[in-house]
């Protein structure tokens, strides 16, 4: 007996998003409740993966129960594919597990011909209608199927309308206009291809199926999956789907809906549609779409608003969720198309995640699991300040596509936001409307503005999950024919390419400020801070910061961290006159020298420690000891060398030849870490007094301070062994012990050697903090200053799962992780171990940290919560695995 590679609607299970993709599996699911779903058939994503292992064909048996599944649909409908009286049209569309929006592709109306639109203008009775459809299938099948460039129609359908006016509409186009416009698109078909449009149905079928098919493998697609971590192993599938007509007239319509509004989580029905239009108008953003809270006093659709609105609240409490629904009105009847768990924004998401734990829905561990830990960022991302915006030019407005705030200098392209933006720079692209194409550029961008297009537009969905602020509608905005800036209507502002706009986004508006605007931090309060108390009733990792000034502390500690795990002392000599005391011990000749220079900065340090200490009060603080290469210290143009050596009474060939001794071919390795301290042991001995001095004195103040000195880049035990020697020593001078005062002294493992002989380490070591990006160059042998070259590619072409920087390598460094705690715990059972590296705040990173049984992880202040998210959802997770 043949596999079975077709389900129709009716045989499906709501739950089989695996085999059924989400769109087919909420089809089924709806079908199976009674809905008003038109029916079809859906073939599995296991069909994709079969086409692409055979070589690009179909598996045996899938034509032939594609057939049969087609004459039930005709049977259910009483139409007939093909049928030049009374013709079955259907859509062919794409289905993946995981919502990928406008990413693949979608053909509908598919059937017809010179033959079966005599059949449609005969059984709807309106002929202008049927040549709509029509030109709209041709239009799609050439550039889906045919690979055609869509603009080649666009200009044709353009030059017809500017005939009627200049904002003339698709609807104001004549049944005349409309056949002539379908014949010359058939003629753009035979001079692209050289072959004749298919006349054929089943041939359009095939083509359309397989068209679908090779949509999974664009490159917007793969991109997408990169971006969005999905595997490409899932396949897609492909659901062939009875035509309804949302073009036939002021009484059809269709539209885009959300339970729940997915940019703020407000619990209200969310969404818009569009009179006399298909479903590709209100996606594609070419005609700004009604609210759907319009439709309850819409004439044309009597009924039909609170029959959705019925739908609406039965889709969202079977799947307990919120729910993402495409529907289309025929005549005046509703049919729904769609429906799968909404995309949202982080705010969303959390207030959606409280919600429906108040509401009984669900229980706080689904709710934590519902929030994509990294959502979390769009909660910490600036806004604009509201003193700045009283100030500010305002341009314009639009819809809110995705809330944020975002400051950029305009550009148009897609190419251009790509290529400034991962050049480093801050840029807003600004777009008549996004389409697909311009993925890479949205996610280059800071910002996307939009002059037409709803909140369901391709810009508004994918802003929205990529959490990024975006505007769309701004309909008062034109941009120039040669993309050199935009205008405003109705006024004299001109905005060119590279001027600086600010992107000022709420739940309810978008704002367009002229110039860069002050954004400001946010705070976490209200169902932000509700989950994060949730994820501490869960999680078994603590979470630490790494935060090298007070202030950085303070933000830590606001975020929820539960100490300090990094704090990079180099950091602080930066500052006002601390940099010249520092190249002052650098450039000295002799110990006594560099002592009397150390001298100077003690004091510099000793109050940096004693304000992390307050504002950590009650909690451990790690601090590093001195780690990069001298030389960074030092200035590198000669002018600056000039200036060096004269405030320094010092000539300008010793500060040059100084810097070529200490230079570091590779800075990462060499001459830094642990072996300053052994080589210069004055510069250890001057931070250990700074920290020991600092927390006597706020322990005196009642502080309750647990210092934890880490020594950096320790290859070997005995390098450990003089650096702990020195900081004895200096407690027992500062009569540490004396006064009660509790500290241990650690090491940072940044070296493959130092996680081999982790167990000899630990017999002088108290606690180990992975330092994992240095732990990462060393292992794969790179350099963060250049490996961003050709990480992408590796990829992009899968030699790698994952930029090893960005995300933890489990099968390597993860690995040593692995190793070096277990062998130093055989030596220390209590040995405490975190990481510091900015692995700390990455989700996947941070399981495996659980995985492992770390202790902690460490991250930047701002990622704090992400990182506590992640931790509360591993280990979830774990017990789910368990059971």
């Amino acid at each position: 007996m043949s596999k079975k590679w077709i389900y129709l609607f009716r045989e499906g299970n709501a739950s089989w998003k695996d085999l059924l993709g989400g769109k087919g599996a909420g089809l089924a699911g709806m079908t199976i409740a009674g809905m008003p779903v038109p029916p079809g058939f859906t073939i599995t994503t296991e069909v994709c993966n079969a086409y692409y292992d055979e070589g690009k064909k179909f598996p045996d048996g899938m034509w032939e129960q594609a057939m049969d599944a087609l004459k039930v649909v005709e049977q259910q409908m009483d139409r007939q594919f093909g049928d030049p009286v009374n013709p079955l049209l259907v859509s062919v569309r794409s289905g993946a597990k995981f919502s990928m929006p406008g990413m693949m592709d979608t053909i509908l109306n598919l059937g017809l011909n010179d033959t079966t639109i005599k059949g449609l203008i005969a059984s709807t009775g309106n002929e202008r209608f049927a040549y709509d459809a029509y030109r709209r299938f041709v239009q799609m099948y050439g550039n889906v199927v045919l690979n055609i460039n869509k603009d080649s129609f666009e200009h044709v359908l353009d030059a017809y309308k500017h005939k009627i006016g200049p904002k003339a509409k698709d609807t104001d186009l004549t049944t005349e206009d409309l056949r002539a416009i379908k014949d010359e698109f058939k003629a753009i078909v035979l001079k692209e291809t050289g072959s004749p449009f298919p006349e054929e149905p089943l041939e359009q079928l095939k083509g359309a199926i397989e068209a679908v098919f090779a949509s999974w493998n664009n490159d917007r697609a793969i991109y997408y999956r990169q971006v969005n971590k999905i595997s490409d192993a899932l396949g897609t599938a492909v659901n062939v789907q009875t035509m309804v007509f949302g073009n036939m007239g002021d009484d059809s319509g269709t539209g885009v809906a959300f339970t729940r509004d997915p940019a703020t989580g407000e619990n209200v029905l969310y969404g818009e549609y569009l009179p006399n239009a298909q479903g590709e108008d209100v996606v594609a953003g070419i005609r700004t779409p009604h609210p759907i809270s319009d439709m309850e006093h819409d004439p044309n659709f009597p009924g039909v608003y609170k029959q959705f609105r019925e739908i609406a609240h039965r889709l969202e409490a079977y799947y307990k969720d919120v729910q993402d629904m495409e529907f289309t009105i025929e005549k005046g009847r509703l049919f729904m198309l769609q429906t799968r768990n909404g995309k949202r924004t982080g705010p969303a998401a959390v207030k959606i995640a409280v919600d429906l734990v108040r509401e009984g829905v669900i229980d706080e561990a689904t709710a934590l699991q519902r929030v994509p830990a990294d959502d979390l960022t769009q909660l910490l991302l600036p806004r604009v300040d509201p003193v700045a915006r009283a100030h500010a030019k305002f341009i314009t407005k639009g819809l809110a596509g995705s809330p944020g705030a975002a400051v950029g200098q305009v550009v148009f392209t897609a190419e251009e936001a790509e290529a400034l933006g991962n050049a480093g720079q801050d840029v807003i692209l600004v777009r008549r409307e996004t389409s697909p194409e311009d993925l890479r550029g949205m996610v280059a961008a800071r910002g996307i503005l939009t002059a037409f297009g709803g909140k369901t537009s391709h810009a508004a969905v994918v802003a929205r999950g990529m959490g990024k602020c975006c505007i769309v509608g701004a309909g008062s905005i034109h941009i120039a024919k040669d993309a050199s800036g935009f205008s405003i209507d109705d006024t004299d502002v001109v905005i060119k390419k590279g001027d600086w706009i600010t992107l000022d986004v709420d739940s309810n508006e978008g704002r367009v400020l002229a110039g860069r605007v002050k954004t400001i931090a946010p705070e976490m309060s209200g169902d932000f801070a509700t989950l994060m108390e949730w994820t501490d009733k869960f999680r078994k990792l603590q979470i630490r910061a790494n935060a090298d000034t007070p202030q950085d502390a303070l933000k830590a500690r606001e975020f929820g961290a539960q100490g300090i795990g990094l704090t990079r002392t180099e950091h602080m000599f930066f500052e006002g006159n601390r940099i010249m005391a520092i190249r002052e011990m650098i450039l000295s000749d002799n110990q006594e020298d560099r002592k009397k220079a150390l001298e100077k900065i003690l004091p510099y340090q000793k109050e940096d420690f004693v304000g992390i200490f307050k504002a950590m009060d009650g909690f451990p603080v790690t601090i590093r000891t001195l780690d990069p290469p001298l030389h960074e210290f030092l200035p590198h143009e000669d002018a600056q060398i000039v200036e060096l050596a004269q405030e320094m009474g010092i000539s300008v060939e010793k500060v040059k030849n100084r810097i070529e001794y200490l230079k570091e071919s590779n800075p990462m390795l060499g001459f830094r870490g642990c072996r300053l301290g052994i080589q210069y042991p004055e510069i250890t001995e001057m931070q250990a007094r700074a920290i020991f001095r600092a927390a006597l004195e706020v322990k005196k103040e009642g502080v309750n301070v647990h210092p934890e000195i880490m020594i950096p880049l320790v290859s070997d035990v005995n390098e450990l062994k003089l650096q702990r020697d020195i900081v004895e020593r200096v407690a027992l001078e500062e009569g540490v012990k004396e006064a009660g005062l509790a500290y241990s002294v650690g090491t940072m493992i940044e070296l493959p050697r130092a996680a081999l002989t982790a167990d000899k380490i630990a017999e002088v070591a108290e606690f180990f903090s992975f330092g994992t990006n240095d732990l990462t160059q060393t292992t794969f042998g790179l350099s963060r200053d250049d490996s961003g070259k050709f990480l992408p590619l590796y990829v992009e072409r899968k030699i790698l799962k994952d930029d090893p920087f960005q995300a933890l390598d489990r099968e390597g460094v993860g690995q040593l992780l692995k190793i070096g705690t277990e062998r130093g715990r055989s030596t220390r059972p209590n040995l405490k171990v975190g990481i510091c590296g900015e692995h700390g705040g990455e989700p996947s990173s941070v399981e495996f940290c659980h995985q492992i049984n770390l202790n902690y992880v460490s991250c930047s202040p701002f990622r704090v919560p992400i990182a506590r998210l992640a931790a509360a959802q591993a280990a979830i997770g774990e017990t789910v695995r368990d059971k």
